[in-house]
């Protein structure tokens, strides 16, 4: 069955939702299909009927691109507060071990691609940029209920509380325990308990 060979339309810098779900959809179904190869933009743009000047808009390279399916497919992420930094890094890993044990591959795809694709590079650099900031008020709130040591580096923390997430997607090791992943990669930088 054809579908009718009308254009979708872009409202501007801002993604029009249904212009971006058909991107996305187009990007998803020719990943599925055909692979990295086949992930064009001449193909995105014919099978979503969009332009590619809408498409780099909006992605500005591939990795941006996959980066984008990538959340999507992942769904939305909360962070709750549980007044225990343990258990906070903890439910994380949970919910993205659980979250990966589905999308991982995807995942796993842009890392690998991004060793050799500037690109892609980029926007997963951007991407671990967030990440790293998204803890950082977490950890604020941790330091503030004296959980870390008085010389514990914020940013390094939490760089170490993304990368421990990704090596262990890396390495095929999405059923370790998250909580006693959470409570080594905390170790060196919790308060020692007074004896």
């Amino acid at each position: 069955m054809s579908r009718p060979a009308v254009s979708r339309r872009s409202i501007g810098a801002r993604p029009n939702p249904e212009t971006s779900d058909a991107i996305l959809d187009a990007a998803a179904d020719l990943l599925r299909r055909k692979g990295l190869r086949g992930l064009t933009t001449d193909a995105i743009a014919r099978e979503a009927r969009a332009s590619k000047t809408t498409l780099y808009r909006w992605w500005p390279n591939r990795g941006a691109l996959l980066l984008a399916l990538y959340v999507r497919a992942k769904g939305g992420s909360t962070r709750e507060d549980t007044g225990s930094l343990v258990e906070d890094v903890a439910r994380t890993y949970a919910r993205v071990f659980g979250a990966w044990q589905n999308e991982g591959r995807l995942f796993s795809l842009i890392i690998a691609e991004a060793q050799h694709d500037d690109g892609v590079a980029e926007a997963l650099t951007a991407f671990r940029k967030e990440r790293v900031a998204d803890w950082l008020p977490v950890l604020r709130r941790a330091e503030k209920r004296r959980e870390l040591a008085d010389d514990a580096d914020l940013e390094v923390l939490a760089e170490s509380i993304v990368a421990h997430a990704w090596f262990y997607l890396l390495t095929k090791r999405l059923d370790a325990d998250p909580f006693v992943l959470a409570a080594n990669v905390l170790h060196p930088w919790l308060r020692k308990q007074d004896s």
